[in-house]
């Protein structure tokens, strides 16, 4: 049986699916940040209209995926498959979300990896012919994730340097098959993490516990590829933070792999400015969701952008998992993407 796998853990996408559209919501403290001009809408109001936190993100997630949809071209009933998660429990944002699209749905938990996730497995189901239309979404929310992972916000637990700020918003992608719809850019190459655990405990370092993986996805990716990290305009992780990165950085140095700071930078330090008083930067599903269907599908549009390694990780804790004194697993999905030739 003919295989599209190279190496250890990569998968060639022969087709090169297209990427059509992207559409990022964002929330107010993202919509002070420096990407602001990137967001398709920003929400002043973290409720959105809605009578809770978790329903007002599924709405972003809602909003998100519809934007995309319109701005692909397409209508629901054209899409033949929806992959979505959250940070919450049970992926209840995605879920109401694709009650209202109609769209037969994917539910997927990889947590702050979910974007990438969706994006590498919606990226396979076109390429093999199973979807000829695939939408991927995802989302967070700074109210949501505390009150699951933390402490309640009335609480005024101080928060430490290593912690991370859980960006509120969401971002959608429509991956195609369709060669005659133009594309910002199409998916080559997939890259599936593994899971590494260093024994880190800390749920407010979750850069230290997620870098580790990062480091193994992009050993094994330039392993299977031949490539080095010079062949990308850029490597984008998300979302490691300050403290990740700066891991992550010393890691690939170690191993004879050193990245350029100029070109490679992770979505959590994107998306906001040092004055934001985010501590280590931004995390959360919605973080790489927003950065990549906004500001990299933008600058791909433009032309600044020729070819990226987008590389999501994911903190794999749960309430029950921290109750238990359990570590943290860390995740890391990569997906090259190329500028349409």
């Amino acid at each position: 049986m003919p295989t599209n796998r190279i190496g250890q853990s990569t998968i060639v996408l022969p087709g090169r699916p297209r990427i059509l559209a992207g559409a990022s919501i964002a929330g107010k403290k993202e919509g002070e940040g420096p990407l602001r001009g990137d967001f398709d809408q920003i929400i002043e109001d973290d409720l959105f209209g809605e009578e809770s936190w978790e329903k007002a993100e599924s709405r972003f997630q809602y909003e998100a995926a519809t934007a995309a949809i319109a701005k692909a071209g397409l209508t629901p009933a054209q899409l033949d498959v929806a992959l979505g998660g959250d940070l919450l429990n049970q992926i209840m944002a995605a879920s109401m979300a694709a009650r209202e699209l109609h769209i037969p749905f994917l539910g997927l938990y990889g947590a702050c990896s979910t974007m990438a996730e969706s994006l590498c497995i919606a990226s396979m189901l076109v390429d093999g012919g199973y979807a000829r239309h695939a939408l991927c979404t995802a989302s967070s929310h700074f109210c949501t994730a505390e009150r699951q992972y933390r402490f309640p916000l009335e609480y005024g637990c101080q928060r430490p340097p290593t912690a991370q700020w859980t960006v509120t918003g969401a971002g959608s992608i429509v991956v195609s098959g369709d060669d005659t719809r133009p594309a910002l850019c199409r998916a080559t190459h997939v890259t599936i993490g593994r899971i590494v655990d260093m024994a880190i405990k800390d749920a407010n370092n979750m850069g230290a516990a997620m870098a580790p993986a990062a480091a193994d996805t992009l050993t094994r990716h330039f392993a299977d590829t031949g490539r080095s990290p010079a062949d990308y305009d850029l490597i984008l992780t998300g979302d490691l933070g300050r403290v990740g990165h700066d891991v992550l950085l010393a890691l690939m140095q170690e191993r004879g792999m050193p990245l350029d700071p100029t070109r490679c930078t992770d979505c959590g330090l994107e998306i906001f400015a040092p004055g934001q008083d985010t501590h280590c930067g931004g995390s959360g599903c919605g973080c790489s969701a927003v950065v990549l269907s906004g500001h990299i599908l933008r600058r791909f549009r433009e032309g600044d952008l020729r070819r990226v390694l987008f590389m999501a990780t994911g903190a794999l804790l749960s309430p029950t998992t921290s109750q238990q004194g359990e570590s943290i697993p860390g995740i890391a999905h990569a997906i090259a993407l190329e500028a349409d030739a």
